[in-house]
């Protein structure tokens, strides 16, 4: 999962030919901080025993999120298996804190982790297209996203949303899904991928997962739409609009502070809609302590992605890597 945010914001700068240091940063005014966002882990579910499990009791940490590949929990059609999802639950519960989950149809490296009937089985025209991966200079394999916008795989996913909302509905404190972003292949993707058909289908599972979890969050990660730069298409102010009056939370997989392709799509927007949405909840994932501040020259700290969150986003949580150097210090 590491690889997530460097990915994403690679593929806009090299589809748009943008760069921070090229078109230097504005740095907007913050706003009135709301409060103080709660601190949670993040970390995949296969690695929450041995990166998460240990960072649980600190004093400063309300939660985790773990993110939750479709394939681990569907092995088989309509044959769910939540155990490892239950493990975790209640080993969070024992101490008293709170559980998001991540439930992840897309994958940015091989091996695609869906159930393998929408992979094989006619009636799901392939189930998942090929995303190109352009992080760094040499590009890495293709990976894969699964194909929402084919109504039998979109009733698939919202299926598994329904079972895992019998089981967990108030039980977790939240359930996210996942970035917007996407960069289908399409001159090798074979599930008739456009970007209309894409953007209806992610917002339809919002509000179904909003429908079915009627205790738990819910938060649709939002910070880039294909097939346009800022709000060129419309897509990111209708998305917005979507969440306040459906009372969906919005978040993103990167947290990085006045960063130009950020503030151009989703920044702007949780930055307008402040106080109009349900729970804000923003990720500081591996890569990101890699990235230089605008603002300072220098590499992000702590503070700035506190500061940031609180004053210009309005977070209520932000969901820490594990490997982030706070929480190894002292």
């Amino acid at each position: 999962m590491s690889k997530v945010s460097r990915r994403r914001v690679a593929t806009v700068v090299a589809l748009t030919g943008f760069t921070a240091a090229a078109c230097g940063t504005a740095v907007a005014a913050p706003s009135q901080s709301r409060g103080h966002a709660a601190n949670y882990l993040y970390t995949s579910i296969g690695e929450f025993d041995a990166a998460a499990k240990p960072l649980l009791g600190r004093s400063d940490i309300d939660g985790v999120q773990v993110v939750v590949p479709w394939g681990m929990l569907e092995k088989e059609k309509n044959r769910y298996d939540f155990s490892a999802v239950d493990q975790v639950v209640r080993q969070v519960e024992a101490q008293h804190k709170k559980v998001f989950i991540q439930l992840q149809d897309r994958f940015f490296a091989p091996p695609t982790r869906l159930p393998q009937y929408l992979l094989t089985d006619p009636e799901y025209a392939g189930g998942a297209a090929p995303e190109l991966n352009v992080d760094g200079p040499v590009p890495g394999p293709p990976g894969a996203v699964a194909a929402q916008w084919n109504k039998n795989v979109q009733n698939r996913f919202q299926h598994l949303l329904k079972a895992l909302a019998q089981r967990f509905d108030g039980r977790v404190t939240g359930v996210n899904l996942p970035e917007s972003s996407v960069s289908v292949d399409t001159a090798k993707d074979k599930t008739h991928f456009s970007c209309d058909a894409y953007f209806n289908a992610e917002l339809e599972n919002a509000a179904y997962a909003k429908k079915v979890f009627k205790a738990s969050t819910v938060v649709q990660y939002i910070n880039f739409w294909p097939c346009g730069w800022g709000d060129d298409n419309g897509y990111m102010k209708k998305s917005f609009e979507f969440a306040k009056k459906h009372g969906v939370g919005v978040g993103g997989p990167d947290l990085l502070p006045y960063n130009k392709p950020h503030m151009n799509n989703a920044y702007r927007y949780l930055n307008q809609y402040r106080g109009q949405l349900g729970t804000v909840a923003m990720a500081v994932q591996e890569p990101d302590f890699n990235y230089t501040s605008p603002v300072t020259g220098k590499p992000y700290t702590r503070q700035d992605f506190v500061d940031f969150a609180n004053d210009y986003l309005g977070a209520d949580i932000i969901f820490w890597a594990t490997s982030s150097p706070w929480l190894h210090q002292g």
